[in-house]
């Protein structure tokens, strides 16, 4: 008997242990992410991730060398408590390369620990991308142009170095209730230092617009690179110059007289897997689901009406998750104001496959109405497999509904461990309260716990609110504060502490050397004085403009090189540029890099996604916070 119950103990284990392997999350491989910014004519910033699997203890060198192969080691001692370094000798005039190596290990070996600070470098805080526009176009005897829009970063060659997938924006753009037509999408891939890696073109019978095209790129198949994901048409254009479906179909409405005019309300509609490195389509599978009916998408949510006209039933949103812990899949959004529709996509050995889907279906089921126009994604319930929340409702990993508040839809979304003083996260969003809904009285703010859907607390009944934001801003008060609509500045029980909070209610970055958030908007950066209750600026880009409209957006902002803190992405003016802004910001904080939080990383791929959303990491990052 002994020797069987040990037999049995030891299949036990076994078993355990087999299951924690399979359930390992698959990420990217990450290189050191080195990134040299000149502040004066003789110095620089060095900046530098730590990742997951170095050791706590690990300690750092730096080495410069110059034209003339003079090699020298910058400190003086192990760089052991921080990730960034300032070279107060390095001359205007001359060309370095910068290594940073752990410390003992002979510098110059690994290309990701390197980076060349070119000569006559001028003094600012960004890195350059140099842009290729395309082609302006004639659509009803007017010139349509392009500018820089949304944008992703993926390793699309497997090298350990992120690449900029950008979406560019034709100037006759429209969003779903707009009649009239729009120029064709276009989304391009560069490598950091401005080289065009593909350029695809979605084609005529993809409208341009934010409900429109959601472009997941991620490593969906573990291989090492990335892909992009997103719905094609009739006419798309692969990298390669291959087209998808049938090039001489035209299925826009182009009756002027219609309330449909310029809308595409027919044809088939694809979803399809683009490979990171050369643009080249590599699956296509008709897109889930259809249209139809097209008056099958009105309900509770936004202002309660419904609609024929190819409206409510062409807004989509997307994100990456991992359904089963192990590979990411691609989950795709259908709705928003009623009907919603959630379907995950696997793409594995080169196949493209439904792995499940979820759909309200109709107004009287309770998850219809609860789509956000934006979504959040992480093991909200901490199983190891990834939800996925679309606003007032989330959805299992098994693609079965989680829970649904019934606070309807909303125009942004915030998720983290907001409130570190209790287990779990937390959901903060804002919500619409407008036309036929302002009688329900559901509160314009709120916040509910991410795994059970237990509502925290909330204020504004019948309240509609547009913006709202969730951040620590303000050491004094334990957790995430949050401001938009009824109540100026919250803490993160509801309650006022201050009846004047930011003028921001946008993105949020961390950017200075302390652990409180800053305030990103438009081309700046603010920190908040919780003193005064007021805003002091730490940087303009005068040359960059923001994105969308009003909504004022970055390209992208996240931790996309160097240490801990977050860069941003801005266009400029002219749109012959992308800015990668880093902080010279000295800090006496160490963390691994946020790319490597799973939830973080999930939502950058997410970001581009309709109302784009900061990214927020899936533990409380803040003052006051826990090793």
């Amino acid at each position: 008997m002994r020797r069987i119950s040990a037999f049995l103990s030891f299949f036990i284990l076994l078993s355990l242990f087999r299951f924690e392997l399979q359930a390992e999350r698959l990420m990217e491989n990450m290189d050191r992410g080195v990134v040299v910014v000149r502040t004066s004519t003789d110095s620089a910033f060095i900046s530098w991730r730590l990742l997951k699997s170095d050791a706590d203890a690990i300690s750092f060198d730096i080495y410069r060398s110059d034209s003339h192969n003079n090699t020298i080691k910058l400190n003086s001692s192990p760089v052991s408590k921080v990730t960034f370094f300032i070279d107060n000798k390095c001359h205007l005039s001359e060309t370095y390369i910068y290594s940073v190596v752990k410390s003992g290990i002979k510098p110059f070996e690994k290309s990701g620990s390197n980076f060349t600070l070119k000569a006559d470098t001028l003094v600012k805080q960004y890195l350059t991308v140099p842009l290729q526009i395309p082609p302006s176009t004639i659509i009803n005897g007017r010139e349509n142009t392009y500018s820089a829009n949304d944008a992703s970063v993926a390793d699309l060659d497997g090298d350990g170095k992120y690449e900029i997938i950008l979406k560019w924006q034709p100037s006759f753009v429209r969003n779903p209730p707009q009649r009239g037509l729009t120029g064709e999408q276009i989304i391009d891939a560069y490598k950091m230092d401005g080289t065009l890696l593909w350029r695809i073109n979605l084609g005529k019978n993809i409208r341009s617009g934010a409900a429109y095209t959601q472009f997941l790129v991620y490593d969906f198949d573990g291989d090492g690179c990335a892909e992009m994901i997103c719905k094609t048409a009739d006419g798309t254009v692969d990298g390669q110059g291959n087209v998808i479906g049938d090039p001489k179909k035209d299925w826009r409405t182009l009756d002027g007289n219609s309330p449909m005019y310029g809308k595409i309300v027919n044809g088939p509609e694809y979803l399809t897997v683009f490979d990171g490195k050369t643009g080249r389509a590599l699956a296509t599978e008709n897109y889930i689901p259809d249209r139809y009916p097209l008056n099958g998408w009105g309900g509770i949510g936004g202002n309660g009406n419904n609609d024929s006209v190819g409206s409510r039933a062409d807004r989509f949103s997307a994100g990456v998750a991992y359904p089963d812990g192990h590979l990411p899949s691609a989950v795709f959004v259908r709705g928003w104001y009623g009907r919603t529709v959630v379907a995950a996509w696997d793409y594995r050995d080169g196949k493209l496959t439904s792995r499940w889907v979820f759909d309200s279906k109709d107004a009287e089921n309770p998850y219809s109405g609860q789509g956000n126009h934006s979504v959040s994604v992480g093991d909200f319930d901490y199983d190891g497999k990834d939800e996925f929340c679309v606003g007032a409702m989330t959805v299992e990993d098994n693609g079965q509904g989680l829970y649904t508040t019934g606070l309807r839809h909303g125009d942004a979304l915030h998720i983290s461990d907001l409130d570190p003083e209790r287990p779990g996260q937390e959901v903060f969003g804002i919500h619409e309260n407008e036309g036929k809904t302002v009688a329900l009285q559901t509160p314009g703010v709120a916040m509910f716990d991410a795994a059970t859907g237990e509502i925290l607390w909330g204020v504004g009944p019948g309240v509609d609110v547009g913006r709202g934001v969730a951040a620590d801003i303000d050491p004094r008060y334990p957790g995430c504060e949050n401001w938009g609509g009824p109540g100026g500045l919250r803490d993160v029980h509801g309650e006022t502490i201050s009846e004047r909070g930011p003028r921001s209610t946008n993105f949020v970055i961390w950017w200075d050397g302390d652990l409180t958030r800053e305030l990103l908007d438009r081309n700046q950066i603010d920190k908040w004085d919780w003193e005064n209750s007021t805003t002091v600026n730490l940087l303009r880009a005068g040359e960059c403009v923001s994105n969308n409209g009003t909504k004022a957006t970055p390209c992208l902002s996240g931790d996309i090189l160097g240490d801990w803190r977050e860069e941003v992405i801005w266009r400029t003016a002219d749109n012959t540029e992308l800015h990668i802004y880093s902080t010279t910001i000295p800090t006496d904080y160490r963390f691994v890099t946020l790319m490597q939080d799973p939830q973080y990383r999930l939502s950058i791929a997410w970001q581009n996604t309709a109302y784009n959303q900061p990214p927020h990491p899936g533990f409380y990052l803040g003052s006051g916070m826990k090793k």
